[in-house]
């Protein structure tokens, strides 16, 4: 299905106590990868309007967390039905402003819905327990919200990512303040009049338009308590570095250049269509993107089955397009820089033609080089694009090696027919992901995501039930309510 461009720009706004209004600050204009025209415009948020924001969303967590945890479920139940409703339109929308196709935009949503219903089976696990710890004595686990948090998002997931955080922070009882990437903000609004409509009382959630300068409003603020982020290994760096400065929790989630280990036992039509997926799906804009294959022995049959299936891929139809005009160039540089130091190039995305109608995107091809260098720049940077980078290893030994010494730490998989092969990559694997079989482990809830090394900057991961200890507090509750005869040292 063609994506759905906005044909006029659309206004977008902050979302502040229930309602829709227009900052204040600078204006950004939103350009869709698709044609290169602008289909938004909006205004940056300022500091004194974070602080209002914040203060809002204060007033209305005190509330909030007295709440019943099985009563807030409830808005998350409506909140899923409202955008399984609104699915389709969601969709073109977020694929329009990230350059996704639509059944990655698609696919993406449906993912933020299944954290969403993760969140609303919160009320059935059990979350504490108590426990007679001695005659007469009890123990207990209470969960409890901290307060205000925050999260900022990426733009080439714009609903999924921020769907990671927000039913659960919301769930334990917080109040959320949302900045979405200044590249992608329209879809924002769209999840924003759903909680609405779900009946989340006003000033729980808030929206916060703008870029580097509200990112630091919003962190800076006193009553704000945790920050999620997600983005690139330097920003993660900087918020964390900045939040935990000022005393905030934080857990920020960084780049990644993940390996895919191939064996020559591999099935090759199933590493072919796996490792080629990976690297071209979402245009190669995510962070479980394969961008290093090590290629152990005799795999040229397998390596040969990727090129086919990349290269029959159509642009605008099979794969989408590339955030902006300098990431385009960028990749076209390191693809350049690579066949200067003898890389061989088996696919070259720099000759492949936009969709036509669409010549004004921001489009380029998959991209496949073979020979590649251990430790070079296209074996060790950070791409974001539709291109792998094949680097050539005499045994497993090596391949991992190869894999442990990147900076990053997100993912890594192996395509292989033997168990005590694929057991060897687990143990041996630098990353807080691993997949056998699969181009993009990412785990399906209530497994958590979640890197390690340069990928990932704090403690826990970010969804699953390793989250929760990141989006509320545990207070530990004992009681005694008589003496007892025959007592030991507690009782």
């Amino acid at each position: 299905m063609s994506v759905k461009i906005p044909s006029n720009p659309v206004s977008v706004e902050n979302f502040v106590n229930g309602k829709f209004q227009k900052a204040t600050g600078p204006q950004i204009k939103i350009m869709s990868p698709y044609n290169g025209k602008v289909i938004g415009e909006m205004n940056s948020t300022t500091s004194a309007e974070v602080d209002t924001a914040v203060k809002a969303a204060k007033a209305a967590q005190a509330e909030w967390a007295q709440v019943p945890l099985k009563e807030r479920t409830k808005v998350m139940f409506n909140f899923r039905q409202i955008l399984l409703r609104e699915i389709d339109e969601i969709s073109h929308l977020k694929s329009s402003e990230s350059g996704k196709s639509f059944a990655e935009g698609k696919a993406g949503l449906m993912k933020g819905i299944e954290v969403l219903e993760f969140a609303i089976a919160l009320q059935n696990m059990d979350m504490g327990g108590k426990v007679e710890v001695s005659r007469g004595v009890s123990c207990e686990y209470r969960r409890e919200a901290l307060g205000v948090v925050a999260n900022i998002t990426p733009f080439n997931f714009p609903a999924m990512v921020p769907m990671w955080t927000i039913p659960i922070a919301l769930t334990l009882g917080n109040a959320y303040i949302w900045k979405p990437s200044e590249k992608t903000p329209l879809t924002s609004m769209k999840i924003a009049a759903a909680l609405k409509e779900a009946g989340l009382p006003d000033g729980l959630f808030q929206v916060l338009q703008g870029g580097r300068e509200t990112v630091e409003a919003i962190i800076d603020h006193k009553d704000v308590k945790a920050v999620g982020f997600v983005g690139s290994t330097p920003v993660a760096k900087a918020v964390y570095e900045r939040g935990t400065g000022k005393g905030k929790r934080v857990l920020a989630l960084g780049g990644a250049k993940n390996h895919i280990v191939l064996l020559p036992d591999a099935n090759p039509e199933l590493s072919g269509m796996g490792i080629s997926d990976s690297f071209t799906g979402c245009a190669g804009q995510r962070c479980m993107a394969a961008a290093v294959l090590l290629a152990v022995g005799d795999v040229d049959k397998h390596i040969q089955k990727i090129v086919e299936r990349a290269g029959s891929l159509v642009l605008g139809q099979d794969m989408g397009a590339i955030i902006t005009k300098p990431q385009v160039e960028f990749l076209n540089n390191a693809i350049t820089a690579a066949e200067k130091a003898g890389a061989k190039l088996l696919l070259d995305g720099r000759k492949a033609k936009a969709p036509a109608g669409l010549e004004g995107g921001n489009w380029i091809g998959p991209t496949i080089i073979d020979n590649v260098k251990p430790g070079s720049e296209a074996a060790t940077l950070e791409l974001f694009g539709p291109v792998l980078s094949i680097v050539r290893c005499k045994d497993i030994s090596q391949a991992m090696e190869i894999e442990n010494s990147v900076d990053y730490g997100n993912a890594c998989s192996v395509f292989t027919s033997s168990g005590n092969l694929a057991e060897k990559v687990i143990r041996m694997a630098s990353t807080g992901m691993v997949g056998v079989n699969v181009g993009v482990p990412v785990p399906r809830e209530p497994f958590s995501f979640g890197g390690t090394n340069a990928s990932k900057f704090g403690h826990g991961d970010i969804t699953g039930h390793h989250s929760l200890d990141f989006w509320s507090n545990v207070k530990k509750v004992t009681v005694k309510w008589e003496k007892q005869d025959d007592g030991n040292w507690m009782s």
